[in-house]
């Protein structure tokens, strides 16, 4: 299998730790019955912050119309969030659609901006992954009323060219929550263009990376497109770089 690449900045005894509490969820003694219902036992500090700040952002946008969008899904832990927060708290909003747009094979390509320290190809899943994700956002909905209706959607490709050609074909669109997570310049550029005239007040747009050294691209984006003096970035607690705005 080719290696996944990733930017990582854990320290020996940090990889050494997570190694072993792996080894330890791998092997754990749980009868299978049991095991899924007894997933927070391997959920560690960092991983538990970022569930609780994707169910804040959720809380925001109950009572505002639209769907929600996650650009850059990777592995879609952040999609089947939404599937269940929808589930939870507006189980027969069927019109709450949550779509997806990721290549499923890293950054496409990169800009000076992006700076020095990532490179094409970054990122990636392993082979075919988004058919293995859409059975379990499907398992999601199932669990969920209204189940004969599909309210999520994969897009892969270039969102640069993908997310345009979803417009066309659903002019209807406005969106609620977006969630930007493609750490790179161009197409958190073009997507935040894209969606600026499909916002409304109350909708939430999100970043993964702003004030980040390593992804600089995301910040320059966001600061050519909507400009930084005109909005609060707010941010959570729980966690050192996801931020977000709100459209008032």
């Amino acid at each position: 299998m080719e290696e996944i690449r990733v930017l990582g900045a854990s320290s020996q005894e940090e990889k050494e730790n997570r190694n072993y509490f792996y080894s330890l969820f791998k092997n754990n003694p749980i009868p299978e019955n049991e095991a899924l219902s007894n997933l927070g036992l391997f959920l560690n500090r960092q991983t538990l912050s970022r569930i609780l700040f994707m169910h804040e952002l959720y809380q925001k946008i109950i009572d505002v119309h639209g769907v929600v969008i996650e650009f850059g899904v990777r592995w879609g832990q952040n999609l089947a969030l939404f599937e269940s927060f929808r589930g939870i708290y507006e189980p027969y909003n069927y019109n709450r659609k949550i779509v997806g747009f990721d290549t499923f094979k890293g950054f496409p390509q990169l800009d000076p901006k992006d700076g020095e320290l990532i490179n094409q190809g970054y990122y990636g899943v392993t082979e075919n992954y988004e058919n293995y994700l859409e059975e379990i956002l499907n398992y999601h909905e199932s669990e969920s009323p209204i189940a004969h209706k599909k309210k999520f959607e994969l897009v892969k490709g270039d969102a640069t060219r993908t997310l345009e050609e979803y417009l066309k074909s659903h002019p209807e669109t406005i969106v609620a929550l977006a969630y930007f997570d493609f750490d790179i310049y161009l197409p958190t550029r073009r997507c935040l263009e894209l969606i600026k005239d499909r916002v409304t007040k109350g909708s939430v747009i999100a970043f993964d990376e702003l004030n980040c050294p390593e992804f600089p691209g995301e910040t320059l984006a966001f600061k050519e497109v909507f400009g930084l003096e005109r909005y609060a970035i707010k941010r959570s607690p729980l966690n050192p770089l996801c931020s977000y705005i709100v459209i008032d």
